[in-house]
Formats: C-alpha cells, structure tokens, sequence
C-alpha cells in the first residue's frame, strides 16, 4: 500500500510539472509586450540622486530618499518624503540649497511644486527662507511663492506674503513686507 502511494504521488508531481510547462501559451513577443516600456506606467527608487548640467559643468543636484517617477502624455517625478537640491555656481560651489518634505517635477514645463517647510538657503550671505508652498522653475531658474515667508540671516529676521527671486535666492522680491526686525549681536 506505501508503494502505491508512493507510485501515486509521484505521478501527480509528474502530471503536474506538465500541466504547468505546458499550460503557458504565452510567447516571447506576447512577454515582451507585457513588459514594454510603454505598458509601466511608473518606476520606483530609492536614495537617489539627479544631476542637471550644461556643457559638463553641474548646475544643480537633487538627492531623494524615494523618487516615483510616472511616464504618459505629461511625465512626472515625485519625491514623496522631501528631497533636499543644491544650485552650484560657475566655480563649482553650493551657492544655495532648496529642501522641502513633498516635491514634484513636472517634466513637460520644467516645473517643481514643493510642499510641506521649505526651506531655501543662500549659502554664502547665509540667509534662509521659509514657507510652506514654492515653485521652481528650472528653465528660468527662478522661484516663487504665493504664501508667506520668513527670511532669516545673521542680523536681522524679515516677514512677507509672497516671494520672487532668482533659484540661487541671491536676487529677490518680497512682496507685502511686513516687518524687518534687527537682531543685535550678543557681545
């Protein structure tokens, strides 16, 4: 009685191995249609890093711990926990860096939406903003932002309800300045 068992389940492993191998009707060009780039519709990566250049000088790098990026008629990139980007100068440098904890690029207009404590430093005269909503526009290399800032630097704290200035933020306009307020130093 063992050995017919044994014999029985030996042949359902059997029958089944050719069920599976003959089952699959599906060709190497229905496959290859299956996994064309044109049927994903999105890609996801971790700790990533992107680089945008001009003539092989770097102008700007973007590090994300999650990037989604979603391919169709407008393709777009999502950093989904923040993303943190340095704008370079002509010798190289970080002349400033713009964070947020939500961003997305919108491919077709070269546009950046973040979100969620902006926050954009000007490395070298140390100043800071913040807000909470900021587009960038990496083909005019310009930000803006509807909601109010606070800008930060070593002497004195300015408050306004919006915001103009070049990606850098060496050059800017605030509009509906409220207050400038100067901070002694501690002597």
């Amino acid at each position: 009685m063992k050995k017919f068992f044994k014999i029985f389940i030996e042949i359902n492993i059997i029958a089944n191995l050719v069920m599976v191998l003959f089952s699959c009707e599906n060709s190497l060009d229905k496959v290859k249609e299956f996994i064309d780039t044109d049927t994903i519709n999105g890609v996801l990566a971790y700790d990533v890093t992107i680089t945008r250049s001009d003539s092989g000088f770097v102008q700007a790098r973007l590090t994300a711990p999650v990037m989604h990026s979603m391919e169709g008629d407008s393709s777009i990139l999502e950093f989904p926990k923040g993303f943190d980007a340095y704008i370079f100068d002509k010798n190289k440098r970080p002349s400033s860096k713009i964070r947020g904890d939500y961003g997305i690029r919108y491919d077709k207009y070269e546009l950046v939406f973040i979100k969620d404590s902006v926050v954009v430093e000007n490395i070298d005269t140390e100043e800071t903003m913040f807000t909470e909503t900021l587009y960038w526009n990496q083909k005019t290399k310009k930000i803006y932002t509807r909601n109010a800032v606070k800008i930060t630097s070593p002497d004195k704290v300015i408050y306004g309800d919006s915001l103009n200035a070049n990606e850098d933020f060496s050059q800017r306009v605030i509009h509906g300045m409220r207050a400038t307020l100067e901070i002694e130093d501690e002597e």
